[in-house]
């Protein structure tokens, strides 16, 4: 097989087995809060505390969350599939109907129901592809409600119990 041969539908069939969590990325720009749902995510380091989330290049969400003063990376529990979809949808109105509150640091809406959240600081971007790796200081985090995880696997949602 030569470089660059692989079939994006295959690739993505493949890798779709890989189970992961599923996060709503916020922040308020302009006054107006902004998001979008993000299956990329994760924790990168201790110290300094790091986190990495690679939104999509095409993203309208994504020059409002990094023009604004911070970020907030809401981790969804397994309740919360209509929110994830609500947030992953182009153009709506994601924010009706959604219970939030700002983040003490940087104001980023912090979502009603989440498991734990974090409020961070984008720290680098790099270019990969059609994705970025947005790298973020973690400024503030804490625990939500509880409950068992959103998880996105092949190709749809589910839940896990320990």
């Amino acid at each position: 097989m030569t470089e660059g041969a692989i079939d994006s539908a295959h690739f993505r069939t493949v890798m779709g087995h890989f189970a992961t969590g599923v996060t709503v990325v916020t922040a308020v720009h302009d006054d107006v809060p902004v998001g979008f749902t993000a299956q990329s995510f994760v924790s990168l380091s201790l110290d300094p505390p790091l986190v990495a989330v690679c939104p999509g290049i095409q993203s309208a969400s994504w020059p409002r969350i990094a023009a604004a003063p911070g970020l907030c990376i809401n981790i969804l529990g397994g309740h919360q599939e209509a929110l994830c979809r609500a947030f992953a949808t182009s153009g709506a109105d994601k924010y009706a109907g959604v219970g939030w509150r700002p983040s003490a640091l940087s104001g980023a809406p912090v979502l009603d129901g989440c498991l734990a959240w974090a409020d961070c600081r984008i720290e680098a971007t790099h270019e990969a592809g059609d994705h970025l790796i947005v790298v973020a200081q973690v400024l503030d985090l804490g625990g939500g409600e509880g409950g068992e995880p959103l998880l996105f696997y092949r190709g749809g949602f589910g839940a896990f119990s320990a």
